[in-house]
């Protein structure tokens, strides 16, 4: 089956759409309760790997902002850093995080049948966008991140005319010492994008790909660093930390490419022993808020709700060529392609 779809067909592949509004409502305190009790608490431990540093701390003071006296301690690391991180909190017996925060699903997939995560509705969770609804049925884990991974280039070094069009174009020996990739045994985002490759277009690619000595960082973000330094002129990048950068004046560029970019759709959870539960289901909420998705779409992100927009520059997804994969696609993948990528390139 192909993974070249349009945008209502991509969007709904991790779930049926509008799942989320058939969900039965588990009975909770309202909103107002909930609050009273998260700030006897006093605040919240994030891990993440949603998105850049910059941007996570902006979620958090976001948070603060609505619910003053509430803070969120933002640990922002790569989705495999994180997800070690995690394991060997409950290895402990003590989960030091109350939301966790991963761009890699096979890890919600993993940890749910283990009673990691707590079930939770948001109120919020029925006003996203219904393409976005319905990625855990039963209410363990939601989308609250979405973004892409696109071709990106230093346009002091390339004419946008002369940049890469498509993913194939990458191995063109052209680019020899000239390709920046993140790692999939770090970041989800990398690790669904080879997973994605792969299946259009074999191992083949990636054997192709390491004849032209790509400078491989670790998370997706990296790329971005090593465009804006000049170390390397076309990347596989993320579509929101490099128009971030564009909007701080860095010489960058981004090609949608012809065969589709990947879409990132990265879920949180609630986890079952929080020691803050009430502040981190507040949070939950506020993730998929209306408020976010401003934020989101501030610091470049992607907005999962229908009324907030994209800025200038950016695509919204009904222009955009995707590529999707399913969940299947994704939970073995990764572990997969990290094998294959370190026998490849041997890191």
């Amino acid at each position: 089956m192909s993974t070249h779809v349009t945008r209502r067909h991509a969007i709904a592949g991790l779930g049926a759409a509008g799942a989320l509004a058939a969900l039965p409502r588990p009975a909770r305190a309202d909103l107002a309760a909930i609050e009273d009790a998260a700030r006897k608490e006093g605040g919240l431990t994030w891990y993440t790997a949603h998105t850049d540093g910059e941007t996570a701390e902006a979620f958090g003071r976001g948070f603060s902002a609505r619910y003053p006296g509430l803070k969120v301690t933002v640990i922002r690391t790569t989705a495999q850093v994180a997800y070690e991180r995690l394991l060997q909190d409950l290895k402990n017996g003590s989960p030091q995080c109350d939301v966790f925060s991963s761009t890699d699903i096979g890890h919600y997939v993993a940890l749910k049948p283990k009673g990691v995560f707590a079930k939770y509705v948001p109120e919020a969770a029925a006003k996203v966008s219904p393409e976005f609804q319905g990625l855990d049925p039963d209410g363990y884990f939601y989308p609250t991140s979405a973004g892409l991974v696109l071709i990106t280039y230093n346009a002091k070094l390339v004419k946008p005319e002369d940049a890469p069009k498509n993913w194939p174009d990458l191995l063109d020996p052209k680019w020899k010492n000239k390709v920046s990739v993140g790692h999939p045994a770090f970041s989800g985002y990398v690790g669904t994008w080879v997973a994605a490759m792969r299946k259009l277009y074999g191992w083949e690619f990636f054997e192709k790909l390491e004849k032209n000595k790509p400078q491989i960082g670790r998370s997706v973000n990296d790329t971005v660093t090593m465009l804006n330094s000049g170390e390397r002129s076309v990347a596989a990048g993320p579509s929101g930390t490099t128009l971030l950068s564009m909007d701080k004046g860095n010489p960058l560029g981004l090609i949608y490419p012809t065969d589709g970019a990947v879409l990132i759709v990265s879920p949180s959870a609630v986890m079952a022993k929080a020691k803050s539960p009430n502040a981190a289901r507040l949070f939950m909420d506020f993730l998929l808020s209306e408020e976010a998705a401003r934020i989101s779409v501030k610091m470049r992100g992607e907005s999962l709700r229908p009324e907030v927009k994209p800025l200038t520059g950016a695509k919204p997804f009904t222009e955009v060529k995707l590529i999707r994969l399913t969940v299947s696609d994704i939970e073995k993948g990764i572990p997969e392609v990290i094998e294959q990528w370190r026998d490849t390139f041997g890191s």
